[in-house]
């Protein structure tokens, strides 16, 4: 059975690598953002004002996914330990 404290423990690991990944996310297709439409193109032919939206919306999806699902619940686990 896990405790409190280690439950708490690993959503505050798993927020962590979550939110590091959508940095990274965020900062590939910012500043990488030509390689990654001609990927885009080539592999699914999909057009660069569709790609665009596309990756606005999973970078929001993402990061509201994160904040639901991992940064919240570790945040009411720290108040309920205290």
């Amino acid at each position: 059975m896990m405790t409190l404290s280690q439950l708490t423990e690993l959503i505050g690991w798993a927020s962590l690598v979550n939110i590091a990944y959508l940095m990274l996310a965020t900062i590939v297709i910012v500043f990488m953002r030509g390689a990654i439409i001609s990927i885009h193109n080539k592999v699914f032919g999909v057009g660069t004002k569709e790609l665009d939206a596309k990756y606005f919306d999973f970078l929001s999806h993402y990061k509201v996914m994160t904040l639901v699902f991992f940064v919240a619940p570790y945040i009411a686990l720290k108040i309920m330990g205290q």
